[in-house]
């Protein structure tokens, strides 16, 4: 075994000292992997930013209330009289004397991208008094929260990195009506930094949606309290029709909806790109072997085993891609990670969101990576290991 590992050592040292001689084709080789772990990683990290954003934004002793069947906020109806009924329940948390409950609507509003100059949905919420009390987190950090009853806006700190025309103090026009941005507001890592905000009895009047919902919020006293809230819900009979989920529960189905795609995506590409990072290392790697034919050759004779001129093969390509993982994870690193992005949500509006590299990902990157030079090595390894040393050396 000390000997095997001896000879393996030789052939590694004399495989990875003769890869300047081919250096055009392992530098191709190398960007190539580089290529594909960089695009790999680019909708790895949009997708599980998108989804810690998502699934951030969800509380355990928070329930949502929608139509039953409704995949978004948007395709979803519910009554005042239904809120007015719900916030009776078993467990509601109370704050003077009323119940923390919020009745909202999320309407498609058009404002102007900053990167690009042109239009793109935007969500635009109206929400109760306890709107604010309902999401932990939150804090106002210029200006003051709207006004009741007024045609005043709260804008998310996302929204604002995002879109033009929506800075604290100004008043845009939205839908025919006139809006004064009065304070904008933090949430960091979740969606509600994306969002504007009014007075839902306005929302409700300037988009024509007089006493009807699309989501209800309800605070309860304990995480605890969900399963009899929901139970006391399903026998009154005037809520018929609902689902009745915690925040979080529903927050993470939002997130499976949104993210899947961008998941498919990054490995579909980086399926297709690393065949040709592929191609590219048995390439190189049939070259090295050719080169070196005559030393492999030599080696055979003295006494090296097929075995050794195999491994040695194999670690030249594992090198090399190698070599192309850390340059890609480098790369994407450097190019996103942390980077402000928004793309559509479940709702079809814009969702501001950060990049988030995560150990999990380059992990998936390095074992594509492994792959790409594991496969990349074992033809031209075979290839090395069947040498025929007389033959091969009168060759050379």
């Amino acid at each position: 075994m000390a000997s095997l590992l001896k000879q393996i050592g030789v052939v590694t040292a004399l495989n990875v000292r003769s890869i300047p001689q081919r250096a055009a084709m392992s530098v191709a080789t190398v960007v190539a992997v580089a290529l594909t772990i960089t695009v790999l990683m680019f909708f790895l990290a949009l997708s599980n930013g998108l989804a810690k954003t998502v699934e951030g934004s969800g509380a355990d002793d928070v329930v949502v209330v929608l139509r039953e069947g409704s995949n978004a906020e948007l395709n979803s109806v519910v009554g005042r009289d239904q809120l007015n009924i719900l916030a009776t329940g078993p467990g509601v948390r109370q704050a003077d004397g009323q119940p923390v409950a919020s009745g909202e609507l999320l309407v498609i509003v058009d404002g102007i991208k900053r990167s690009t100059g042109t239009k793109a949905n935007m969500p635009f919420r109206g929400i109760g008094l306890q709107g604010l009390a309902l999401r932990k987190g939150v804090r106002i950090t210029q200006g003051r929260m709207f006004r009741p009853g007024t045609n005043e806006i709260v804008v998310g700190a996302g929204l604002l990195r995002e879109f033009a025309g929506f800075e604290f103090g100004k008043s845009i026009r939205i839908r025919g009506g006139d809006w004064q941005v009065v304070g904008v507001f933090e949430a960091p890592g979740t969606v509600y930094e994306s969002e504007l905000w009014s007075d839902i009895a306005v929302a409700q009047s300037l988009f024509n949606r007089p006493n009807v919902y699309q989501t209800m919020k309800i605070a309860l006293d304990a995480p605890t309290a969900l399963p009899a809230f929901k139970a006391w819900a399903a026998r009154d009979g005037r809520l018929k029709g609902l689902e009745i989920l915690s925040e979080r529960d529903y927050f993470a189905r939002q997130a499976a909806q949104s993210t899947g795609q961008f998941t498919t995506i990054a490995w579909l590409l980086g399926a297709t790109m690393a065949v040709g990072a592929l191609a590219g290392a048995l390439n190189t790697m049939f070259s090295s072997v050719a080169a070196r034919s005559a030393e492999i050759a030599t080696l055979r004779i003295i006494g090296f085993s097929g075995l050794a001129a195999f491994t040695g093969t194999m670690i030249e390509a594992l090198v090399l891609s190698g070599l192309g993982a850390l340059l890609g994870v480098g790369l994407a690193y450097l190019a996103f990670n942390g980077r402000g992005t928004s793309t559509l949500g479940s709702g079809f509006t814009q969702l501001a969101f950060k990049f988030d590299v995560s150990p999990q990902i380059i992990g998936a990157a390095l074992i594509m990576a492994l792959a790409i030079g594991l496969v990349g090595g074992i033809l031209p390894g075979i290839k090395a290991a069947r040498q025929k040393p007389l033959l091969e050396l009168a060759g050379g």
